[in-house]
């Protein structure tokens, strides 16, 4: 099939296009949000194509994946006025955790009867009031890195973007006293002025904008991975961690709490108990690489590649057939 999408999320795009079709990513001349083209950073198969919207106007597809709510309209009017769920198949893909009046937030796609809805958690789809459209739930896929924990870095890693910009529902007011029971090494865009931004120290706070290449090797020396986000969808960075053998300290919010099990890390909604267990696998470099082992083993059996992508290939092939 020739799927079009747009490169919203790098991660998931990673996973998803190491399907069996032909991916065809919208690229305009300044490569902007809505036209970003192929990844730079994340190595992505021959099968993704980048076409230009006066290219995408007369070519055939067979199915449309949306992500954001104006990507219905952008995509009537770059394919020469073929609506999505009309003319062409579609999916809606939603990637977060709804904000506003929750639960009571209803989705942009809610009520519509010529669409799937797909919640990439389970969390998600509870707190999403979706209406009467037909629903589904595919969990995250990882292309693995591998075992790379080394964890000889006395440190705990944290991946997040624009820390400053996202502030609570990051976690970013509780990085100084988290960085008290281990020093912080924070990861990801718009992470510079982090550390003088709370009063921090280079010895209790450092900061990195890494590329994707280079991110997971850098993570996996560090002993632990702090996952200190109040409120989102479920960050792939933490899954990447868990295949990457580190134990997981993280806030029991959100899907959290499903994807780390018992022995593969921490969770508590108590910012206190996670600077202790943060402390404890600073101490106990042996106990942090077993619980790094089974978060591994935990993340390879429900996050694994040929499952994620054997759940899209369903629901594509039916809202083919639709």
């Amino acid at each position: 099939m020739n799927i079009l999408l747009w490169h919203v999320h790098g991660s998931w795009t990673t996973a998803f296009v190491q399907g069996p079709h032909t991916y065809l990513v919208p690229v305009t001349e300044d490569r902007g949000p809505d036209g970003l083209g192929l990844a730079r950073t994340f190595p992505w198969p021959e099968s993704v194509r980048e076409l230009t919207p006066h290219q995408l106007r007369d070519t055939p597809l067979d199915l449309i994946v949306l992500q954001r709510p104006h990507e219905e309209e952008l995509a009537m009017r770059w394919l020469g006025g073929r609506r999505p769920g009309h003319d062409i198949p579609a999916v809606y893909l939603e990637h977060n955790a709804p904000h506003g009046h929750v639960p009571d937030t209803p989705h942009p796609c809610a009520g519509r009867g010529d669409l799937t809805l797909v919640h990439v958690t389970h969390f998600n789809r509870l707190f999403w009031d979706n209406g009467t459209t037909r629903t589904e739930v595919i969990e995250h896929g990882i292309v693995d890195p591998g075992h790379l924990y080394t964890g000889h870095l006395p440190r705990a890693a944290v991946v997040v973007n624009d820390p400053l910009r996202r502030g609570r529902t990051t976690g970013t007011d509780l990085l100084p006293a988290l960085s008290e029971a281990a020093p912080l090494d924070v990861f990801g865009m718009g992470t510079e002025g982090l550390a003088r931004h709370l009063g921090l120290t280079p010895a209790r706070c450092r900061t990195a904008d890494l590329p994707q290449a280079e991110l997971h090797t850098t993570i996996a020396r560090r002993r632990l991975y702090l996952h200190p986000v109040r409120w989102t969808s479920l960050g792939l960075s933490l899954l990447e961690a868990m295949h990457l053998g580190m134990p997981v300290v993280a806030l029991a919010t959100t899907e959290a709490t499903e994807a780390v099990p018992a022995g593969a890390g921490v969770l508590s909604t108590r910012p206190r108990a996670l600077a202790e267990a943060a402390r404890h696998y600073l101490d106990h470099p042996a106990a942090a690489a077993e619980d790094g082992a089974r978060a591994r083993d935990a993340a390879l059996a429900r996050y694994g590649l040929k499952r994620f992508l054997a759940d899209w290939e369903d629901v594509l092939q039916e809202a083919v057939r639709r």
